[in-house]
């Protein structure tokens, strides 16, 4: 204790492979003042006794870019430190026993495939050459990644330790956490204690990886942290020759995964009915364990004798004593299953936990990216999906992140299709017209908590006598009606359908579509516009009452955030982001000095769009509406006070409607009685995407990320001059594909190839029902040229940049196969925006 500063740079809380991984990065990047803090010794934690895997293949490119590098790291360790890592790179199989997972397998390899990973599929008989302990009669194929393999933890956690004490960083072990202050929302020093006594840090950088505990830590600094301790178990059994080169296997199918262990077979699963740690103080006791609960664990070793019959020899797992040893032990878990990264709502206190069993793949990673984020201020790689700020306040409630947490873990190796709702927890946060909705029989998604809606019942489906329910086995994958965008996508793109969604369209482009919005996030900005312009690329130095599309970017002119702008006067603003991005983007605002608070529950907010909008609306109220495109104004409709804005995201002429939550029952009830009499129709999120997508409206987080700047994403129109000449220059465009094969639907994620060489991943896709065309987005070289649409479809136009001509085709993997398409100009519907500019007074 007499050795530990007055001051540092940073403390690191954690002494397991995130925090010693942090530290290590963060004085690679220069950052040597920096302390780690371990109330144990190293890896004491939840680290040392991890399984170990290391599967690079994870079902998000960020994820699986940060172990691609953690593996590349982890060898060079040994050169760095001189201490061996325990990397046993020894390769990995992923089974499929189903021919859904085989579906998965396909999808995962296509997705490998744009992201330079080395892969084969396997058939059986090659998986069996691979590793011939395997009992592979109901295995359909594999998936062999020569990459992957399996670390010894503590030996890896020490190595991190040892390069970060070379590099400058000072660790001390036996020194517990008891506080952390806070000082106007800023950290300003860490309280400790040891055997020496009590000590207090000054320091304004808190990075807390302390796993399981990692709860408590932040609580300590008045932050939420929604950190589930589950209890996960595994077995080792007794030397019988397996050799040391043995791949390690996951059998998802069967909730089983395994590897070679000192001769023997390490034996893992995730059981159906998890149970969580209720601990108040987690890992106040080093190396905790709990007794073994074989009969928890009998599914995942019945799993592992059937697919390694050579097991049966240790018995029937009942017997704890058959084992070399039985870990049954604490795992940090999410309410989502996802990393919890990034800065929290407290200045300085930054988060590196909630590993969920894989944070050892991810170790190098993580470093990695949390060194970048401190002190660059944005990692490389796009990590919203990690950002601890992708929650907002009700993850506060444990009882919420409990639930969700395991049902996260009991799903853990289910697999997750493109648009399947989870069920925990809900509902949450409703609409004023939920009930609405809940009475027309919606089929509801849920997001950030909110429950929204996906469609609306289908005439289609009611007078068919067929479900509505978007389910399907798999033999009506191929059913429906055909042309025009009525049959149901071939595979997964088809597993969550509604013919609802083509209605839903069609009416938004032929009367009108009534959309409820109001789980979009609404933040009130206080502060000067020059502040707000710093942030922005657009200009919002404007007249009161202009509304303005812009991007916030960041210091490489990467897309940080993709909203709309209201000024409602000189100093005041609202902005309007995606439903999941609010706590992201007020504090990416709050950081720039700016003034925010976030009103999304004071408002409720309905889309009408379509050609019969304005004769909708005018029925209600005696105010002007023949303000502008891109202009707000204050009007009633009916008894309800409205800010009324005409943007729109499908593509059509209409308003977004903003009032009071109170309000918000009665407006919707207005609009609803107005607009039936002229064909209107309410609609659901599904077709909002579809609608979106013909206009090439781009999503925040999938076409574009704080890795794509707006050249890049065809938003230049978007970024004002001065701006504009200051951002990289491009080497790729974001281009619209029209796909050959109508009933061939992209969910996102899927290569594309030129020339027979992957060179890219569709970012978006989905069918565009008013101009009868499946689509998709990705980004590809400058050089390629735009080709036109097939005959009989809608003639492309508007403005694309273009380049050397090499014919405008390109091949997408959709479900397996190779499909054609065709880049064309964008939008594909109204190029010219003569629907969104209409003046219907006239």
């Amino acid at each position: 204790m007499s050795q530990l500063p007055v001051d540092a740079r940073a403390v690191v809380i954690g002494g397991g492979v995130a925090g010693c991984s942090v530290a290590y990065h963060l004085a690679r990047l220069g950052w040597t003042d920096v302390i780690l803090v371990e109330r144990h010794d190293l890896t004491e934690g939840t680290t040392w006794h991890s399984a170990g895997f290391v599967g690079q293949l994870r079902s998000t490119v960020t994820q699986t870019r940060m172990i691609m590098y953690s593996a590349g790291l982890y060898p060079e360790l040994r050169e760095l430190t001189g201490l061996d890592p325990g990397w046993h790179g020894v390769g990995g199989l992923r089974l499929a026993t189903t021919p859904e997972r085989m579906e998965e397998l396909l999808r995962q390899a296509g997705a490998a495939e744009t992201y330079g990973l080395d892969l084969e599929l396997l058939d059986p008989r090659g998986t069996l050459d691979r590793l011939p302990l395997l009992e592979v009669g109901d295995v359909l194929g594999s998936l062999w990644l020569p990459g992957d393999g399996w670390l010894d933890p503590a030996r890896l956690g020490h190595a991190l330790a040892e390069g970060a004490r070379r590099l400058g960083v000072r660790i001390f072990t036996g020194v517990e956490v008891t506080g952390v202050d806070v000082h106007d929302g800023r950290v300003v020093a860490v309280r400790l204690r040891g055997e020496g006594g009590e000590h207090v840090v000054r320091t304004e950088t808190v990075v807390n990886a302390a796993g399981a505990a990692a709860g408590v830590i932040g609580r300590m600094a008045g932050a939420d942290i929604p950190i589930v301790p589950i209890k996960h178990q595994y077995v080792v059994t007794p030397p019988s020759g397996v050799p040391a080169d043995t791949p390690t296997v996951r059998d998802p199918d069967n909730i089983v995964y395994f590897r070679e262990e000192d001769g023997g077979i390490l034996v893992g699963g995730y059981i159906r009915s998890p149970q969580i740690w209720d601990a108040a103080r987690p890992l106040s006791e080093p190396r905790t364990l709990f007794a073994p609960d074989m009969p928890k664990f009998r599914e995942s070793w019945e799993s592992a004798v059937r697919r390694v019959p050579s097991l049966k020899a240790v018995g029937d797992g009942d017997d704890p004593a058959a084992f070399r040893k039985v870990v049954h032990g604490p795992e940090a878990f999410t309410p989502d299953g996802e990393f919890l990264m990034g800065e929290t709502e407290v200045a300085g206190l930054w988060v590196a936990a909630g590993f969920c069993v894989h944070g050892l793949a991810a170790a190098g990673g993580v470093g990695k990216v949390m060194a970048e984020w401190i002190v660059e201020g944005a990692p490389e790689y796009d990590v919203f999906g990690m950002d601890v700020r992708r929650f907002g306040s009700y993850a506060r409630s444990a009882r919420w992140a409990r639930a969700r947490a395991l049902d996260s873990y009991s799903k853990y190796y289910d697999i997750v299709y493109p648009g399947e709702e989870r069920t925990a927890a809900r509902p949450l946060r409703r609409s004023p017209a939920w009930v609405r909705h809940e009475a027309l029989g919606a089929s509801f998604g849920e997001k950030a908590g909110w429950e929204r809606v996906n469609w609306y019942p289908s005439d289609a489906a009611s007078d068919s006598g067929a479900s509505d329910s978007g389910a399907s086995d798999s033999g009506a994958l191929d059913s429906g009606a055909t042309g025009g965008g009525g049959a149901r996508p071939r595979g997964w793109a088809g597993r969550v359908w509604s013919p609802a969604i083509r209605e839903e369209c069609l009416a938004t482009r032929d009367a009108a579509g009534l959309f409820d919005q109001s789980s979009f996030v609404k933040l009130e900005i206080s502060g000067s516009v020059a502040d707000l312009e710093r942030l922005a690329g657009n200009t919002l130095d404007r007249v009161d009452g202009s509304v303005v599309y812009t991007q916030l970017l960041n210091a490489r002119g990467g897309i940080e955030a993709d909203v709309t702008v209201t000024r409602l006067s000189k100093d005041r603003f609202r902005l309007v982001t995606g439903t999941a991005f609010g706590p992201h983007d007020a504090a990416l605002l709050r950081r720039h000095g700016l003034a925010v608070t976030d009103v999304t529950s004071a408002y409720a907010c309905y889309c009408l769009w379509g050609p019969r909008a304005y004769d909708i609306l005018a029925s209600l109220t005696d105010d002007d509406l023949t303000f502008g495109y891109l202009r707000a104004a204050e009007i009633s409709v009916g008894h309800v006070p409205v800010l009324a804005q005409r943007v729109t995201f499908v593509g059509e002429f209409g308003w977004e409607l903003y009032c009071p939550s109170e309000y918000g029952l009665t407006l919707w009830d207005s609009l609803m009685d107005a607009g039936r009499p002229h064909g209107m129709r309410p609609a659901g999120y599904r077709a909002l995407d579809s609608l979106r997508l013909e206009k090439g409206y781009r999503v925040w987080g999938l076409d574009i990320t704080p890795e794509t700047t707006p050249l890049e994403a065809g938003l230049a129109f978007a970024v004002r001059p001065e701006r504009r000449a200051a951002l990289p220059r491009p080497r790729t465009a974001l281009r619209c594909l029209v796909l050959d094969d109508d009933r061939d639907v992209c969910l996102g994620g899927e290569p594309v190839r030129l020339d027979g060489r992957p060179v890219s991943r569709v970012t978006s896709g989905g069918f565009g029902h008013r101009v009868g065309r499946s689509i998709a987005y990705a980004y590809l070289p400058l050089e390629v040229e735009l080709g036109s649409v097939e005959p009989g479809s809608v003639e492309p136009g508007g403005v694309q940049p273009g380049g050397v001509e090499s014919g405008g085709r390109v091949e997408i993997g959709v479900n397996g196969r190779g499909v054609g398409a065709t880049v064309v100009r964008e939008p594909l519907y109204d190029p010219d925006g003569l629907r969104i500019k209409a003046e219907p007074w006239h």
